[in-house]
């Protein structure tokens, strides 16, 4: 194995692409820094380090963690990895102006056709590398995530080949810790990312507006032949730019999507939590080149569309003030300092919990320091189905909130957090706060009674749910 103790290389967004990255690039012996906007998950790994589990498990330490790109100046940095989303890119390119040197390489590690463009126009088609990602994860918590799938190679290539020797050494970095990376031409690169462009546009749009892990579009027939003519736009579209598939990437499209997992898209994932999206460099980036060969891409302009629509309907709905009299009836009523004004928590970080139960749906959001600061009760069997959307609306419109978490018996029908645990873990993880160590915990809720026991690291070891609907329970007695 080289040494490559002496390659500088930053990494800008810490979304589960620039996680997984920075560990492998930590791991080959790299000096790798981090930056990220989330100053909750820079704390997180400033005192433990990044934590992988799945296909690759490890943790690792990084002492190089900012809060914006600027810093990484003093480094002198060799490489500087760009795993943003694309709406996120200008703002960063603006910052690392000042980073600016004869020997830095820029990478843009990042979905979607064209997208290594928006660093090209900055630092110049020479400067610049793209890379193609053929790996994914799951958030668990801020510092941690779940590699869900590898399916090698990872592709990099200098998008004039004017820096060949350089995309050739980040792929050697790769291939020492095992995460083979293979180093290509100008022309072969874009061919990879239509190909994996392709790929995400066929479940993306979909997953995000019907709500539907991949392993639920690719189960039922009629998403699956949704699924096909995607790809066959696709496929049509890269033909008129002189790419050519193997007469069975339609068929291996199918089986690779087949093994995507019961996740949900990183493009579904930002729509269904009401962020803005990459659809404009995935379906639309199919459409624009369709438009341009009038090539008919009805499927993919129709989720284009539709993404588009739903975006500027969330944004609408973050709005502080939209909602009017009924956020304010609802904050006044949820928020635990009845004397304080919601304006003071919306620069603050937040997290939200849900406890989808079967008598009531609870909503906490919790400050930085654990103390809850917002608490509301809502009857999970109400005649009023926008009970829950209202509450979510004037909790996004008031308060900062970095991550969510839905617990209880209607977790799995709630796809709008960033995370679902059981209860029993829920459980655990929460007495545990106050009382360490060995003990058993008995949870009286509105249908079952759980008998909980955990061992001296607080781990769940065995627990015990009743067999029968409310004996014993809240339900009887009431």
């Amino acid at each position: 194995m080289s040494d490559f103790k002496k390659i500088k290389v930053g990494i800008v967004g810490l979304g589960p692409v620039g996680i997984i990255l920075a560990v492998k690039l930590k791991e080959a012996g790299c000096s790798v820094a981090l930056c990220d906007k989330d100053e909750f998950k820079l704390k997180k790994i400033r005192e433990d380090g990044i934590t992988l589990e799945g296909v690759y498990a490890s943790t690792v330490r990084f002492d190089m963690v900012y809060n914006t790109v600027a810093e990484m100046q003093p480094l002198d940095l060799d490489y500087l990895v760009f795993s943003l989303k694309s709406y996120q890119t200008p703002g960063a390119i603006k910052e690392a102006e000042l980073l600016m040197s004869e020997k830095l390489t820029v990478v843009a590690a990042q979905n979607g056709i064209d997208i290594e463009q928006i660093l090209a126009a900055s630092f110049g088609e020479s400067k610049t590398l793209r890379m193609v990602i053929n790996y994914a994860g799951n958030t668990i918590s801020a510092n941690s995530v779940k590699v869900t799938f590898f399916t090698p190679p990872n592709y990099v290539a200098s998008i004039n080949d004017s820096r060949y020797k350089e995309a050739e050494l980040f792929a050697e970095i790769l291939n020492s810790v095992k995460m083979t990376t293979k180093n290509v031409d100008s022309f072969d690169i874009i061919k990879r990312s239509w190909e994996k462009t392709i790929l995400n546009a066929s479940l993306s749009a979909l997953c995000g507006v019907g709500r539907l892990t991949m392993s639920e579009a690719m189960n039922d027939t009629v998403t699956v032949e949704l699924v096909e003519q995607l790809i066959n736009e696709g496929i049509d579209v890269a033909e008129k730019e002189k790419i050519r598939f193997p007469d069975d990437f339609l068929r291996k499209c199918l089986q690779y999507l087949k093994n995507g997992g019961d996740h949900f898209p990183s493009l579904a994932v930002d729509l269904i939590n009401n962020r803005p999206t990459e659809i404009d460099y995935l379906n639309g980036k199919i459409v624009e080149y369709g438009k341009k060969h009038y090539v008919k891409t009805s499927l993919n302009l129709a989720f284009t569309n539709m993404v588009k629509a739903m975006t500027n309907k969330n944004v609408l709905a973050r709005v502080p003030g939209v909602g009017g009299e009924l956020n304010k009836r609802i904050l006044l009523k949820g928020l635990v300092k009845k004397r304080v004004s919601p304006a003071l928590y919306k620069d603050q970080n937040s997290f939200l919990g849900i406890d989808l139960g079967s008598a009531y749906t609870k909503f906490t959001v919790i400050d930085e320091e654990g103390k809850p600061v917002f608490r509301y009760l809502l009857p999970t069997m109400t005649k009023d189905r926008n009970g829950v959307k209202d509450i979510l609306q004037a909790i996004h419109s008031s308060f900062k909130v970095n991550y969510s978490c839905a617990t209880g018996y209607g977790r799995k029908h709630f796809t709008g957090c960033d995370l679902i645990k059981t209860e029993i873990n829920c459980a655990a993880i929460g007495v545990s706060q106050y009382v360490q160590g060995e003990k058993d915990i008995i949870d009286i809720g509105g249908e079952d009674i759980k008998v909980i026991h955990c061992n001296g690291d607080n781990h769940v070891v065995n627990f015990y749910i009743n067999d029968k609907c409310s004996a014993g329970t809240v339900a009887i007695l009431s």
